[in-house]
């Protein structure tokens, strides 16, 4: 079970990570996020996302204690999660509906994500 779970967050990751690396106006335009006149802060994060999946991959396939491990996978994604909510209740972002709701879907996502990999570990 633990390396499904790795698996599936390590997949998670390169999907988010690789389009905001390669297109991120596309992307933030088609989703419908609030707009930015520079994409070097949705490329950092692509990049970020897709370090965290190398970690992950380093884990699964080392059978274990060589990579970021599920704990620390946990970790990333509660405080990704509790500040991802945060913003959303708190900050006033210029948001479509579509946008609100992907990033309350992500919220959700890593929060069941975060719960399950620190239960598991």
């Amino acid at each position: 079970m633990i390396d499904q779970l790795l698996w599936i967050d390590l997949l998670a990751k390169i999907a988010a990570g690789l389009p905001l690396l390669l297109m991120p106006t596309a992307l933030i335009r088609m989703l419908g996020l609030p707009r930015t006149s520079e994409p070097f802060y949705p490329r950092l994060l692509g990049a970020l996302l897709l370090a965290i999946a190398l970690a992950l991959a380093i884990e699964g396939a080392g059978g274990g204690r060589s990579g970021l491990g599920l704990a620390g996978a946990g970790a990333i994604n509660l405080s990704g999660a509790a500040v991802l909510a945060t913003l959303l209740i708190l900050a006033r972002l210029k948001v479509r509906r579509r946008g609100r709701g992907l990033l309350w879907f992500v919220t959700g996502a890593m929060g069941l994500f975060a719960i399950v990999e620190l239960i598991a570990a």
